[in-house]
């Protein structure tokens, strides 16, 4: 949670508008607030490893639909910045000081997004200075910091976790802005989820407010994949790998025993990218409940009575739940909870405990059915 009274109010998004419905959701720039911004020729143009390549450069124009699928008639619809690197930057490489965070939960590849920032900042751009912050974003002013560089991160994504050390909450924006000041510090790279973003947000309001040269830059870290427009968020092929582990498990139990079924809960939050991905691999899943699909229980076409039809044809089934399944379904069975971690994010039911007890309850009382349940979660 962000604990600074005086944090300043998130500005109102960047719209632009072009003919034939054309809309673009823009990013904030430093050049919204400070006029006259020098710029400087990107050092890549002169990097043998990508001065060759043609058209290796974003135009400035760029930008990526949020539908790709459009009919002939539709306006252009809502359109995000196309990123990548231009022909003019804004910071010289000698100029530069940076600095890196990782917050809240931890998730596969931090070491190596950590790495890839500090490499491609020295190799590609020439920045000597990127310091480490320690412990997530109250490191700023309650932690010691480490610089780094090549032969420091050189190492660290065979490792787990995140070698900066990370942190819930924390979050006290006068005084990490104050510490990006006093530090000198002109870059700012934030990795983490939906809490640090926010976070992230609210400090760049900060600075545009004291009229600071200082990028934010934030670097979702989600294994959820609940991120429109990219390809793949890091962490997800991991966690989609782990997942197998769970539903080869749950497999094994349930056929192992008459009308076994075996009853996996997955991560993911609000998006069933994991469960769904991890469905597809494993190919011994009978049933995926995922929350952009909803379902019911009992009647003609529900949970229960595919249940049983499944259990009689084979004799046993494994079903795969995420975590933000059937959300409505336990909110009038049981009281709903607002409570939230510490990064500002909804906690969620437990749907697995819940949706295996129903199972048991329906079979042993309505059914009198015996069945043998196996709940991993």
């Amino acid at each position: 949670m962000m604990a600074s009274s005086a944090s300043p109010e998130i500005s109102k998004p960047k719209i632009v508008s072009g003919p034939g419905g054309y809309v673009l959701e823009d990013v904030p720039h430093l050049s919204d607030y400070i006029a006259d911004l020098p710029t400087y020729p990107n050092p890549l143009q002169d990097n043998p490893a990508y001065s060759v390549v043609k058209q290796y450069f974003v135009h400035v124009d760029d930008s990526v639909p949020q539908k790709i699928v459009v009919h002939k008639d539709s306006a252009r619809g809502i359109h995000f910045r196309r990123a990548g690197p231009r022909q003019k930057v804004y910071f010289d490489s000698d100029e530069v000081h940076a600095c890196i965070v990782t917050c809240g939960g931890l998730c596969p590849g931090l070491n190596t997004v950590i790495r890839e920032i500090v490499c491609g900042l020295y190799h590609m751009y020439g920045v000597k200075k990127v310091l480490g912050i320690d412990g997530g974003y109250r490191g700023f002013y309650a932690k010691n910091t480490v610089q780094l560089d090549p032969k420091v991160v050189n190492d660290i994504h065979k490792r787990g976790g995140t070698i900066l050390g990370t942190s819930r909450g924390g979050h006290d924006t006068s005084k990490i802005v104050d510490s990006i000041q006093d530090r000198g510090i002109n870059q700012v790279y934030i990795i983490g989820g939906d809490g640090t973003q926010r976070g992230a947000a609210v400090i760049f309001e900060e600075i545009r407010r004291r009229g600071l040269k200082v990028s934010v830059a934030g670097i979702p870290k989600t294994i959820d994949n609940d991120i429109p427009v990219i390809d793949k968020s890091f962490g997800f092929d991991t966690a989609v790998e782990e997942a197998q582990r769970a539903i080869n498990a749950a497999h094994v139990e349930s056929e192992s025993i008459e009308n076994g079924i075996g009853l996996v809960k997955l991560m993911g939050r609000y998006s069933g990218f994991i469960a769904m991905y991890a469905t597809l691999a494993s190919r011994d899943v009978d049933c995926c409940l995922i929350p952009e699909s909803p379902f019911y229980l009992e009647g003609p076409g529900g949970l229960f009575e595919y249940i049983e039809r499944r259990l009689k044809e084979n004799g046993h089934m494994v079903i795969v739940i995420a975590e933000g399944a059937g959300q409505e379904l336990l909110s009038k069975s049981m009281q709903s909870m607002t409570q939230k971690d510490a990064s500002g994010n909804k906690l969620l039911l437990d749907v697995g405990l819940w949706i295996s007890q129903r199972i048991k309850d329906y079979f042993s009382k309505q059914r009198k059915m015996p069945i043998n349940l196996k709940y991993i979660g």
